[in-house]
């Protein structure tokens, strides 16, 4: 009996302490600014100086313990170059002792005689995404956004400007996590690379994300500054074709408030050719064209951006910021049209020449409220954004035959002007529920309103008549309202996380004519579901499932084009419908202490696929339009290496292997199609003595092709070379880009009726040399952009 009395008192007494277990947590600030400092090291002593328990901070300075006993103890926070701060504290029965914001101050002797720095990889692998540092990598400190994507992993950038992710082109490109129109048509070649930090390569989004973007998500992250006091830095680019700029960006910052500012001015010429081989009239006679296309481009573009942040108090912050990008582009281009019957000899040859100007204007005004509470982890934001732009671009096209009667046809002129107006208004809420688990909502509308005209006329002795009649207004109305809740979890090495994305469109479509009135309303849900488990602390396994709609551009949908050539034109269609596709993925991550090992497989399910169809009219012009042909099966293999043998070498390659299957018709045409490809891309860099530096890219994109066009492979190499002076406060970079002119596309349109070869070399090859020179910054340090709420 005794016995038995004994064990209920034994189990009582281990209840009870039990339930005096409890959790401790917090947030660990610096005293001035009030920013939280990550990595810092937690201890808990007892009365004798008994280690208890020990963490580090997260990223966000957040700590936290589980199920520390009932009593008195000592907590410790140090951490390099602070003073360390201790705490007593008296834990009891209650489930969570908050200790909210503890304040480390800096202290001045060890800032004085410690430097401490973390280099991060140029490439990073991320389980739900793959982080391009931009600023460790040589090749990035010049040129535009374009020019950057062109150098990251998995992603690639057509003649046209055409941005692809795993050769997929139906792409979600952002900016801090946000649309805007700086990723439209071609406007990411007049922001400057250096004022990009990182991009992130999301293939299969979370549900915190617009559903838009089969392919999955590219974000573009703007540069950040963290350090108190005045700094920023100035970047002057010379190079060979001519490309000119300056970008001075300047910052201060203090206890509440931190401005910060970028300026950029922009001169840049490209020289382009493009050729054209065409047959028509297989079936019955054989008639040939050779047409050559030279063109010179000239670009200039000026840029503002300026905002402050505002620290209200310990938790609530405003940002308010404002954008504004002007460009002006004088555009030259010649050419060349040779005719011939089945024998080769030359039936007629005509010459055309083209200038054209252009003025765009576009403007961002962008605000952020947050809220933080004294629970870790718990964040209210409210986000708005509002874009307007205007662009205004007229041709002129000089026409004459030269054989076999010399001939002066009439002049041809186009006109297009084009207002946009675009409001977001986005709010979301993180809420812990336990130190292992977090739900999240959020909410979005946005609208959008864009009006353009297009005339084009041809020269009729003192007067102009219309052609084709091609005069029209074209208003295009977007409204997307969302909502989204998804909820995220931790047990032992499995983690997962599921949501909920629910999207309703409206689209209305008229114009003066009444051609292509149309009206369209849809709503979906789209699920999304990530499931990680890890094998001690090097390796991961990840499995995600996510559902994606790709709406439409709206290049794609604009029903008119310029005139340039004689015999092929771009056509949109605003009878365009969305499509939707279901994504797959596997992938491993493995860490060694100098190799990073990441392969994954995909499987995508795409229905109402887009694609572009080229046709002939009966007056013999070639015109392309996208249409919706049914559905496309994609299958893929990616793997990913990061090499880091020594010090001062690093090697990343990746390879991308897919195959793809298309099934479908269009005007009763069967459209089926079968096929693969890869792309692969190697980059070295080498840090020599006296912080000199080298790097080499290599990228390869395998022939891939539709039902009606092949395209061959494509493959160029890119140079840098580096070196810091002025103790670190300058950097002189040169680099060449498409060296040789190695960048050529080449596409090759085959029909029962007629063949088209075209190669396009859209920019030759360019020198450069950049001079960085910072202010109160080290290399690689930073400039501050505008706050981004939840979403990264």
């Amino acid at each position: 009996m005794k016995k038995h009395f004994l064990l209920v008192a034994l189990l009582l007494i281990n209840i009870t302490a039990f339930a005096q277990h409890m959790q401790l947590r917090g947030t660990v600030k610096e005293g001035s600014p009030q920013q939280p400092i990550p990595y810092v090291t937690v201890t808990i002593s007892d009365t004798s100086s008994k280690l208890v328990a020990a963490a580090i901070t997260d990223d966000k300075g957040v700590f936290k313990f589980e199920k520390i006993p009932a009593g008195k103890f000592l907590v410790s926070f140090s951490f390099t170059g602070f003073q360390t701060v201790n705490k007593t504290v008296q834990i009891g029965t209650d489930e969570v002792l908050n200790l909210g914001d503890v304040i480390m101050q800096p202290d001045p002797r060890l800032l004085n005689e410690v430097s401490v720095t973390a280099e991060r990889k140029a490439v990073s692998l991320n389980l739900d995404k793959k982080v391009f540092e931009v600023g460790k990598d040589m090749l990035s400190q010049t040129g535009s956004v374009t020019d950057l994507l062109n150098i990251v992993p998995s992603v690639s950038v057509s003649a046209t400007g055409g941005i692809s992710l795993r050769g997929n082109s139906n792409v979600l490109v952002l900016i801090d996590g946000r649309r805007t129109g700086l990723t439209q048509s071609n406007a990411l070649e007049q922001l400057p690379a250096d004022q990009v930090e990182r991009v992130e390569i999301i293939t299969n989004p979370s549900s915190r994300y617009d559903a838009a973007g089969s392919a999955g998500i590219i974000n573009i992250i703007l540069k950040k500054n963290k350090k108190a006091g005045f700094n920023g830095q100035v970047r002057l680019v010379g190079g060979i074709p001519n490309d000119t700029r300056i970008s001075p960006s300047l910052n201060y910052k203090s206890n509440k408030l931190n401005l910060f500012s970028t300026i950029s001015l922009r001169l840049s010429d490209y020289v382009g050719l493009y050729t054209m081989q065409q047959t028509t009239g297989l079936l019955s006679t054989p008639t040939y064209l050779n047409r050559r296309q030279d063109e010179n481009r000239h670009d200039d573009s000026r840029l503002l951006y300026f905002g402050a942040d505002y620290q209200l108090d310990s938790r609530n912050s405003l940002t308010a910021a404002y954008l504004r990008n002007a460009t002006y582009d004088h555009d030259k281009t010649r050419l060349n049209y040779g005719y011939s019957g089945n024998n080769g000899d030359l039936d007629s040859s005509l010459n055309r020449t083209g200038e054209s100007w252009e003025n765009r204007s576009y403007n961002q005004m962008e605000f952020n409220y947050t809220r933080t509470f004294i629970r870790p982890g718990k964040k209210f934001s409210v986000d708005m954004q509002y874009d307007f732009w205007d662009s205004d671009k007229d041709w002129n096209l000089n026409t004459s035959r030269l054989y076999p009667a010399a001939i002066t046809l009439p002049m041809i002129r186009t006109g297009s002007a084009g207002i946009s107006k675009d409001l977001m208004i986005q709010t979301d809420l993180l809420q812990p529920l336990d130190s292992n688990s977090t739900l999240e909502f959020g909410l979005k509308m946005e609208s959008r309103r864009v009006s353009s005209d297009f005339i084009a006329q041809q020269q009729n002795g003192s007067t102009w008549d219309v052609i084709e009649q091609i005069d029209n207004h074209l208003l295009y109305k977007e409204l997307i309202g969302s909502a989204y809740t998804q909820f995220a979890g931790k047990t032992g090495k499995f983690s997962y996380q599921a949501g909920l994305r629910s999207e309703f469109t409206h689209i209305g479509i008229d114009d003066r004519i009444g051609t292509y009135t149309n009206k369209k309303n849809y709503n979906r849900l789209f699920p999304t579901l990530n499931l990680s488990y890890g094998f001690g602390t090097v390796s991961t396994i990840q499995g995600s499932f996510s559902k994606r709609i790709n709406r439409p551009p709206l290049h794609l949908i604009y029903p008119f084009n310029e005139l340039t050539d004689l015999t092929t034109r771009f056509l949109g269609n605003p009878d365009l419908n969305p499509s939707y596709a279901d994504v797959f993925e596997l992938s491993f991550l493995k860490n060694w202490p100098s190799l990073t090992f990441n392969p994954s497989v995909y499987y995508q399910h795409n229905s109402g696929e887009i694609e572009e169809y080229t046709s002939r009219n009966s007056d013999g012009l070639f015109v392309t339009t996208p249409v919706n042909i049914g559905s496309e099966v994609r299958r893929g293999l990616e793997l990913s290496l990061l090499y880091n043998p020594v010090n001062w070498l690093q090697v990343n390659t990746e390879l991308n292997a897919y195959s793809f299957s298309q099934h479908g018709s269009y005007l009763a045409q069967n459209v089926d199609f079968k096929g693969h490809s890869f792309t692969t891309r190697i980059s070295a860099q080498i840090k020599l003595p006296n912080k000199l530096g080298f790097q080499a890219l290599y990228n390869f994109r395998g022939a891939n092709g539709t039902a009606q066009t092949r395209s061959a492979a494509v493959h160029n190499i890119d140079f840098a070379a580096s070196k810091n002076l002025l103790k670190d406060k300058a950097t002189l970079t040169f680099d060449v880009a498409n060296l040789l002119d190695l960048r050529k596309f080449n596409d090759i349109t085959t029909t029962e009726n007629y063949r088209i070869h075209q190669t396009s070399m859209p920019n030759a090859a360019r020198y450069r040399l950049t001079l960085v020179y910072r202010v109160n910054l080290k290399d690689n340090q930073a400039v501050r952009q505008a706050k981004s709420g939840n979403r990264n």
